[in-house]
């Protein structure tokens, strides 16, 4: 996963920062702590710290003010403890710290796991042969399977999670946070939501979700064999799994989706290329593998398609309202009209 230079807005403070890892951690070697931070994602914070040939990932929150109930550091970290003896991808997590003068938030340390990451290319020396892309979209659906087949009745989150009316407080929270971070009126707006309030499916079976489930989330091994690592679990809990499924392929594009889709941030993903899964091969794969009735995904993927919008909404807000000037987000306000539109057409 490629690391850069750190922000400069985003720095973390390198003397107290290592004088905790050096209080908690009992065999730490000696040297020079070096701070990078991870390049992917638009929401939490990701760094790796290394001292020696000592390694860890330090998760916080954004700089700012933050929407209620995001960002929780503790419960991603209690999500992680949790699965991690269920599914060995999921990263070991190491501590919670809620002191908030170490680096100006609380935040959370995990293992650092290596291996490959995809996104919009391959890396120089592998060949993305067909044989390949169905290979990774294999993994892919299987790995999803995996994990809603965790008994989440025999981990800490029965605890902290309320399965029952998941999709119904799902759909009408989402239009409350678009409408709570609107910069721009969308004339498809207000039929898109009515439709998604009256066409609410009656699943009521839960598993534990992933909710950002997409391909530069997963790590692969080195040969593309098996997927080492999962990531970003801040938005994971226990609800329908097909909600899971619908957020999954609201990431998924394929070669013959919309231009504004593909492009509105920069380049399509590689799953636009020959021999990756469409969509529907790969909700036709989970089905067999998972045995679950999916006769009704079109409504988790049109409200996917809503739900990641109001995501890229919020975040453009955050940015057109100066509370972040991470420049990446200066072109976000295309990929919510996209969105917004991918979802209308579909209903």
């Amino acid at each position: 996963m490629d690391t850069m230079q750190v922000r400069s807005s985003e720095r973390l403070d390198v003397d107290k920062l290592h004088a905790f890892l050096e209080s908690y951690f009992t065999e730490l070697p000696q040297g020079k702590l070096e701070i990078a931070q991870f390049s992917a994602g638009h929401s939490n914070l990701t760094y790796c710290l290394k001292i020696a040939d000592f390694e860890a990932v330090l998760r916080r929150p954004p700089l700012g003010p933050v929407a209620k109930k995001a960002h929780d550091m503790k419960r991603e970290f209690t999500i992680l403890s949790a699965l991690h003896p269920f599914l060995p991808s999921v990263p070991k997590p190491y501590v919670y710290v809620e002191d908030r003068d170490i680096i100006g938030s609380d935040f959370f340390l995990m293992e650092r796991k290596k291996g490959i990451v995809l996104d919009t290319h391959f890396p120089k020396g592998t060949e993305p042969t067909e044989e390949l892309a169905r290979q990774l979209s294999e993994l892919m659906v299987d790995s999803l399977v995996a994990l809603h087949a965790i008994p989440y009745q025999d981990t800490p989150l029965k605890d902290i999670v309320k399965p029952d009316g998941f999709l119904e407080r799902q759909v009408y929270g989402w239009i409350e946070r678009y409408e709570n971070a609107k910069t721009a009126e969308h004339a498809e707006v207000a039929m898109l939501t009515e439709w998604l309030k009256n066409n609410l499916p009656s699943n009521h079976e839960a598993t534990i979700i992933h909710y950002d489930y997409k391909l530069n989330n997963a790590m692969f091994s080195e040969d593309y064999t098996e997927i080492i690592g999962l990531f970003d679990w801040e938005m994971a809990t226990v609800g329908d799994p097909l909600a899971d499924v619908g957020v999954a392929m609201s990431y998924w594009m394929q070669a013959d989706d919309p231009k504004m889709l593909l492009y509105a941030l920069g380049e399509p993903p590689v799953t636009v290329l020959p021999g990756f899964y469409t969509r529907q091969q790969f909700i036709d794969r989970y089905a067999e593998k998972s045995g679950r009735d999916v006769s009704a995904i079109h409504y988790y993927c049109t409200f996917a398609y809503f739900k990641l919008a109001v995501i890229c909404q919020q975040i453009y807000y955050r940015y057109v309202q100066g509370q972040t000037q991470d420049d990446r987000f200066a072109q976000m306000d295309k990929m919510v009209a996209a969105l917004i539109q991918q979802a209308s057409q579909s209903i």
